[in-house]
């Protein structure tokens, strides 16, 4: 990697550049993918379809508010956060004559190397992996311009939501004779279930590291079948919102979010509703047909909650008292990817066996008290880290084999 490059070369995003209400968005984002996470670092996340394991009292109601408030909502925002930076990317390399899509395949590769690494050294339910891989449907789709990228967008996440929902739908309705191989297989992943989360609980690192890999080839099926497609429509929308000028200049557009507030506020009610109407926690063995059909209903509900969070978050900032409320998520922000991995890390060793071994052991109540205290940590490192150094550990790395440069990583001093 060279110093420096020719003028017209491809090159970082100067530090002015950036935009301040991405980064806060990308913080607040970070504190919601922690709550629902953390859930899934003390139990398997094979039982994901099993619904909330809230168990009594204040254990039931934290459960119930991150299922409804959280659960599946925050990714969603991250993607669309994910859109938005793709398109802001390409259209300044555009605008200043310089590559782009050479530079934008190194910069996936490297997500997708952070990606397997945390799946294989922290978490199963990495994210990283999968962005890279939706993301080059934005490349393939690179020429899709106006309304035509949310569109596209909202059929794919749309679609597959209620392809899921359909097949949970004929589960109920087929006869008890015809549902033999499927129960036998949801039987099976409770048994699985079971066994992954006493080596969760009690395995060495190398124990835990094979049962990581396990659990996300048990998973690819879905991942690559549902997971990708739904991904790439909210990218899409994502890119969408910054083509029309939305988030540039969102004070040309109150009207705007106000509707898209209220509009998915609406919808989204009523695709919790939808999905609470089957339950929230279900036996496998006996209630897997139910459970399929709520978790495909939830995503309906996803999409336009987190349009709704995006919107309302929007709205917050123009106040000069949402701007102050608001304005410390910015650092975490700017360091999502530093922080995301912290994240994982954290909480593994506190809850697998080589760590402290608490997984199972911790109330949901506990959960969320443990994410608040490490995110409120995360936000106080972040801001003391970015007064000494222009970006994050690991955005610096990023960076840097993106645009094959090394960035400057400490701030000079003025004075």
């Amino acid at each position: 990697m060279g110093a420096a490059q020719d003028e017209g070369a491809t090159r970082p995003t100067a530090e002015a550049s950036r935009l301040p209400l991405m980064d806060m968005l990308r913080g607040f984002a970070l504190l919601g993918v922690f709550l629902m996470n953390i859930d899934f670092f003390n139990r398997p996340l094979m039982a994901y379809s099993a619904g909330i394991d809230g168990g009594t009292g204040i254990d039931t109601v934290a459960a119930v508010l991150v299922h409804v408030l959280v659960q599946g909502k925050f990714w969603v925002l991250f993607a669309l956060l994910f859109g938005m930076g793709f398109a802001l990317m390409r259209d300044r390399a555009v605008a200043a004559g310089r590559p782009f899509v050479a530079v934008y395949l190194r910069r996936l590769l490297l997500l997708a190397t952070f990606g397997a690494l945390h799946i294989v050294l922290l978490w199963p339910g990495d994210i990283l992996l999968a962005y890279a891989m939706a993301a080059l449907g934005l490349l393939a789709l690179g020429r899709l311009s106006g309304n035509g990228a949310w569109v596209l967008g909202a059929m794919l996440y749309v679609g597959l939501s209620v392809l899921a929902v359909a097949f949970g739908l004929l589960l109920m309705v087929m006869p008890p004779e015809a549902l033999a191989p499927v129960r036998d297989e949801y039987a099976a992943m409770g048994v699985a279930i079971d066994a992954a989360a006493k080596v969760y609980s009690t395995g060495g690192f190398a124990e835990v590291t094979v049962q990581r890999v396990e659990d996300y080839i048990q998973l690819l099926g879905s991942v690559v079948f549902f997971q990708l497609p739904m991904m790439l429509g909210v990218f899409l929308i994502g890119r969408w919102f910054v083509a029309a000028g939305r988030l540039q200049a969102p004070e040309r557009h109150h009207r705007f979010f106000v509707m898209l507030a209220a509009v998915g506020l609406l919808l989204g009610a009523a695709g919790v509703a939808g999905s609470l109407a089957f339950g929230s926690r279900f036996d496998l063995a006996t209630e897997f047909a139910e459970g399929t059909a709520a978790t495909g209903l939830m995503p309906l509900a996803s999409l336009p909650l987190s349009l709704a969070y995006l919107a309302l978050f929007v709205l917050a900032a123009q106040t000069g008292t949402g701007q102050r409320l608001l304005a410390p998520l910015a650092p975490a922000g700017r360091m999502a990817l530093t922080n995301y991995l912290m994240q994982s890390l954290v909480a593994s060793l506190v809850f697998y066996g080589y760590g402290f071994g608490l997984a199972g052991e911790v109330g949901r109540a506990a959960q969320v008290a443990f994410v608040i205290v490490v995110f409120a940590a995360q936000v106080a490192f972040s801001r003391w880290w970015l007064a000494r150094f222009t970006m994050g550990p690991l955005e610096w790395l990023w960076r840097a084999g993106t645009y094959l440069q090394w960035p400057p990583m400490r701030r000079v001093a003025v004075g």
